[in-house]
């Protein structure tokens, strides 16, 4: 006992043959000490049942019979013999086995991993040091699963394979500083580009304000001197009638007298008196001539018409003017847009939406049947019980339940989707200019050059200058998309469900601002959808 003591490497060696004598008797495949030792021709030992059950599965999977150590592959179905030199041999390597798992009384303290030999962890299965790195399958292993699970793989030892490893850590934690450092930097930059950002926005914000104020503040004045110019005019216009109007009330005065002197004349009894009285009332009568009347024709209303007309120009003009240089504006603005991205077509929803714009109803050019609400996103016919008198807008659509929207749409690209309830809508684009009197076809949306429809009914239907092309699309969703390139001349619509159902593409020349507009059916309603990112 006093020699184990002092001498615990002499014994380890001792027991370190043992141990590889034990590897000899392990069934290849289920890594087991041998029950039932067989051999196949090829010369290898399993368990007899190991070896019957491998065997039986290459046959169910029709497979050709082979060796699962060598891979010899066997013609027909092997016949295993059975090994009784080995069986006696696999009773020994047991009971060394036994005698290996009893505690030393110089083993040191297991360490994490299983049971430890001079501090060294051990592989709970064999029981021998884990001091082997299997390559190929980046586990650490004995002498024991290398000879019988990895046999073939790429062998190091573990301390060699630690050393490595601790390198690549090394280069990786310096690699790792590196890039934090760049995106430290970047995330700096990108702080410093954002403030930037945010300061000239409210600059330009500021400054924009500035100007629309002085152009308001300048058409407030415009229209105070407007109301001063009216006021001469009406002055101008009043002063003779009023004049002729005061003399014209004095001289009636003065003959209702007359009237009452020739009633109260009449009625006298007494001749004397009524012939004394009869001259001069006479020649009174006979010289009372009524001052000329002020005829109110056109001349003293012309002014005015005139004023009407040239104001009514320059509202025009003013408005065409703001839509086109505000829809270049806002063109400009987003030409920052990598050009490369633009040139690709969107196919997804979400590649759509990047070009989504917003849209509001024009109530001044809505047809009198029509209600709106939903702050002007929503359009629908107006019950009869409900009717109000119709506000005289000049630009409203007179004969046709149409309206447009407030905005043109200029820029490179533009979506928009709207929601249809009912049976027959129409859904188009269309000039400023299109007519709104006609009774005919040139004021229906897609009867006219000025204007492009998309008719919805049981069917849908392109219309352009009163030419309609029918698809073969039936409505299956209430959604619908539209998107519009105005340089280049396309106008495409869609069907919007989880995926876009594409209908037709409109190739033309857009010279203009295109105006969104509908037409609405009967119980049919339009809802223009809200595509801001916060409310999808």
């Amino acid at each position: 006992m006093k020699l184990n003591f002092l001498q615990p490497s002499f014994l380890l060696s001792d027991m370190a043959e043992p141990r590889m004598r034990l590897n000899l008797h392990v069934c290849r495949i289920c890594v087991q000490l041998l029950r039932d030792p067989a051999t196949l021709p090829c010369g290898h030992n399993f368990c007899l049942q190991c070896i019957q059950d491998h065997l039986d599965r290459d046959q169910r999977k029709n497979r050709t019979c082979s060796c699962p150590q060598c891979g010899h592959k066997f013609p027909s179905r092997p016949q295993p013999i059975k090994n009784t030199t080995l069986e006696g041999d696999a009773a020994a390597a047991a009971a060394s086995m036994q005698a290996l798992k009893r505690p030393a009384l110089w083993s040191c303290r297991p360490g994490p991993g299983g049971p430890s030999s001079g501090g060294r962890s051990l592989c709970e299965r064999h029981g021998m040091p884990l001091d082997i790195y299997c390559c190929t399958d980046q586990q650490i292993i004995c002498a024991g699963c290398d000879s019988t699970e990895h046999t073939g793989h790429t062998i190091g030892s573990v301390k060699e394979e630690r050393r490595r490893k601790q390198e690549e850590l090394k280069n990786m934690q310096t690699k790792t500083k590196q890039i934090l450092q760049k995106q430290e930097k970047k995330c700096e930059n990108m702080g410093k580009t954002l403030e930037q950002i945010q300061e000239e926005a409210r600059e330009t914000q500021d400054y924009c304000e500035s100007i629309l104020a002085g152009i308001v503040d300048s058409l407030q004045r415009h229209y105070m001197s407007v109301r001063e110019l009216i006021r001469g005019q009406e002055e101008e216009a009043a002063a003779p009638v009023q004049m002729s109007l005061q003399t014209l009330q004095v001289k009636m005065e003065e003959m209702r007298k007359r009237d009452a002197e020739l009633d109260h004349l009449a009625q006298t009894d007494d001749d004397v008196h009524f012939l004394q009285k009869w001259t001069p009332l006479w020649h009174l009568c006979e010289d009372d001539h009524l001052p000329p009347l002020v005829e109110v024709s056109e001349g003293p209303l012309l002014p005015f018409e005139f004023t009407k007309r040239a104001v009514d120009q320059i509202g025009k003009q003013l408005q065409e003017l703001c839509d086109k240089e505000f829809a270049s504006i806002s063109q400009t603005g987003l030409s920052g847009v990598n050009n490369a991205e633009q040139d690709e077509e969107p196919k997804t929803r979400a590649e759509f939406l990047q070009y989504a714009c917003c849209l509001s109803l024009d109530p001044t050019t809505a047809h009198e049947d029509l209600l709106i609400s939903a702050g002007d996103k929503e359009v629908r016919l107006s019950p009869i019980k409900c009717k109000t008198p119709a506000v005289r807008y000049p630009e409203r659509f007179s004969h046709r339940r149409q309206l447009l929207c407030r905005e043109g749409l200029q820029a490179e690209r533009c979506y928009y989707e709207i929601e249809v309830e009912g049976d027959k809508a129409e859904i188009a684009l269309a000039y400023k200019g299109i007519d709104r009197r006609s009774r005919t076809k040139l004021s229906a949306f897609g009867g006219n050059a000025n204007s492009w429809s998309l008719d919805r009914s049981t069917s849908y239907s392109v219309s352009h200058r009163a030419d309609s092309i029918q698809l073969t699309t039936y409505p299956c969703n209430h959604r619908l998309g539209i998107y519009l390139k105005c340089k280049e001349g396309t106008l495409s619509f869609y069907e919007v469900s989880d995926s876009m159902t594409f209908l037709y593409k409109v190739e033309a020349e857009f010279t203009e601002p295109l105006y969104p507009g509908f037409w609405l059916g009967d119980k049919c309603c339009i809802r223009i959808c809200d595509l801001r990112p916060d409310r999808l």
